[in-house]
């Protein structure tokens, strides 16, 4: 995440959530790390590559092992990344009679991205439970209010009445194409970075398709057959998604500021922000949130496609870029979602009831 979401409170309690950047945690990282060596470790076994006695031994010396955060963190600007101190504290853990069965035709950027794909996986398990939250929530919206009238509108002037429906259908049907790409993207998106030194896998030889099976199913991911290193394609494609997510709930949120401007008054909801002058303001704070994080996911998926522009079979500036900006646009997106659930929560009428007797 960006350090100063993570250090200020205050920026935190507006752009990001506990379970959504939560998943981001140094330590769960970390986790994924061990993860990805562990099931190295069973692949070189199963492959035949690694006496299996010393696999096992190196395994169950693995999971009793703690890194030293502080000296990986040390390391980080010596090393440019945070796997090489990480490896040496866990080789030393390990002991040298063992090392033949750890990391071996692993790389940096193995580890790096399978666990950044470890924690994809299970932020797109949340994004898409509340995507189905935000569609119930708007349905229900729809059958409380759905025939009353409002004004319909057209660049902000007003044309013709339509039932308050006709405005929410148009909020309802992105997300629920949104959930469709999700479905489509995540087996694309969840899959086993393994190639090596230059990601050809050559390192383990023969052995290599075994133990990358053998990988993606101890770590529940899919096997492509081969790394994508320098193929960044399945990162970006997901930072659009991301961004259309946030889009559309921002364009909620436009509609929503727009509507309960006093004097149009076509929508009430209760709570809203207070004003340090103006005791008389309920500013629309979840709203015009839903907006911010819109705009600044929209201006992020341009970084993320400059970062696939990588030279030959690894680039250290376009995959460090990556690092910068997709955590923070997942979080974006993740809090985006879970405001949307609460403005909806807060709406207490939409349009006029039509009149009856």
């Amino acid at each position: 995440m960006n350090p100063l979401i993570q250090t200020n409170r205050y920026f935190s309690a507006l752009f990001a959530d506990a379970e959504v950047s939560g998943a981001f945690d140094t330590a769960r990282t970390f986790d994924h790390f061990l993860a990805f060596e562990i099931a190295l470790t069973q692949g070189l076994a199963e492959s035949g590559a690694v006496e299996a006695d010393k696999a096992q031994g190196a395994i169950d010396k693995m999971r009793g092992f703690r890194p030293d955060l502080e000296a990986i963190e040390a390391a980080c600007p010596v090393d440019g990344l945070a796997v090489p101190e990480f490896v040496r504290q866990l080789k030393a853990h390990v002991g040298a009679d063992l090392l033949q069965a750890v990391h071996i035709g692993g790389t940096s950027q193995d580890l790096i991205d399978t666990a950044t794909v470890l924690t994809l996986k299970e932020v797109n398990a949340v994004l898409a439970a509340r995507l189905d939250e935000l569609v119930t929530g708007l349905e229900r919206l729809i059958d409380e209010h759905g025939e009353n009238t409002m004004m319909g509108r057209t660049r902000m002037q007003a044309a013709l009445p339509i039932p308050v429906s006709h405005r929410l259908q148009s909020w309802i049907a992105p997300l629920r194409r949104h959930q469709e790409r999700l479905s489509r993207l995540r087996p694309e998106l969840e899959v086993l970075q393994f190639g090596g030194a230059t990601g050809d896998r050559s390192a383990n030889g023969a052995h290599a398709p075994r133990i990358g099976a053998v990988m993606s199913d101890q770590l529940g991911l899919s096997d492509p057959g081969q790394a994508w290193h320098n193929d960044r394609d399945r990162f970006a494609d997901y930072a659009g998604w991301l961004s259309l997510v946030s889009g559309s709930l921002g364009k909620i949120g436009q509609d929503i500021c727009l509507m309960s401007q006093q004097g149009i008054d076509e929508l009430s909801q209760s709570g809203g922000g207070s004003s340090s002058a103006m005791a008389h303001k309920q500013n629309p704070i979840k709203a015009e949130l839903l907006i911010t994080l819109a705009r600044y996911n929209a201006g992020q998926v341009a970084v993320m496609h400059n970062a696939m522009v990588h030279e030959q079979e690894r680039s250290g500036v376009a995959w460090t870029l990556e690092w910068m900006v997709l955590p923070v646009m997942v979080c974006a997106t993740g809090k985006a979602l879970l405001t949307a659930q609460q403005q909806l929560e807060d709406i207490t009428g939409i349009g006029t009831p039509a009149r009856t007797g």
